[in-house]
């Protein structure tokens, strides 16, 4: 039985090639697109459990695959790139990548982000957390993977769900970035500065719901974040 269905969108074959043969050999479904245009097609088609998106593609590049897909889904998303600028790596996690392998890259090593970025997307029944979490106007319900705000639905990515999460677990103390990343079960170093992202993201999508009359997130600078209700009046 397959463990999911990963689309992987990269014009040079050899590296799909090699790509598609760890995941195969790990029990994955491997699906591939070598154009922009082809991995939205099959993305609609197929419903993949995770994509594996290059940058620079032809016909439509994958800064704008990921755009288009983040109008109507938060299927997870790994963007591999040539690029060692961080600007490009930002924009994608910006524009809702969960996760960024900078080319070249180890095949076993994307497995493994495969591996993680998947576990934050299916919660695991034995975990011992509670499945539902209320902070004023929020709410996250941990088992059904859904989030509310003012009673309105709130569309978040994966790696936005868990660290919303985590900080709903500690209302109004400081998570440090390592903090962070250890609860998305990242074991990565030098990926820090993507919680900064991510978490704009999240301030992003509870402003267009309002939240300045419900919950913030707060930066304590040179520490991390938290997670907050501002005081009645």
């Amino acid at each position: 039985m397959s463990k999911g269905k990963i689309l992987v969108v990269d014009d040079e074959p050899k590296i799909v090639n090699t790509v598609r043969a760890y995941l195969e050999r790990e029990g994955y479904e491997a699906l591939e697109a070598n154009n922009g245009r082809k991995a939205i097609e099959i993305f609609n088609r197929e419903k993949p459990d995770l994509i594996i998106l290059d940058l620079m593609l032809p016909e439509v590049d994958g800064l704008e695959v990921c755009r288009q897909i983040r109008r109507s889904s938060d299927v997870p998303i790994i963007m591999l790139t040539a690029r060692q600028e961080d600007a490009d790596k930002l924009i994608g996690l910006e524009l809702g990548a969960d996760d960024y392998v900078t080319k070249p890259f180890s095949p076993r090593e994307l497995v493994a982000r495969v591996k993680v970025v998947l576990r934050r997307a299916r919660p695991s029944a034995a975990a011992t957390t509670p499945a539902r979490l209320t902070l004023g106007d929020l709410i996250i319900d941990e088992e059904r993977f859904e989030a509310t705000c003012h009673d309105a639905p709130l569309t978040l990515t994966p790696t936005e769900f868990r660290i919303l999460a985590a900080l709903m677990r500690n209302p109004g103390r400081v998570l440090s970035r390592t903090r962070l990343l250890d609860t998305l079960g990242e074991n990565y170093e030098g990926y820090e500065r993507t919680i900064d992202v991510h978490v704009k993201n999240l301030r992003r999508k509870l402003a267009e719901m309002n939240s300045e009359r419900g919950c913030v997130i707060t930066t304590v600078h040179g520490v991390g974040y938290k997670l907050q209700e501002p005081e009645d009046g």
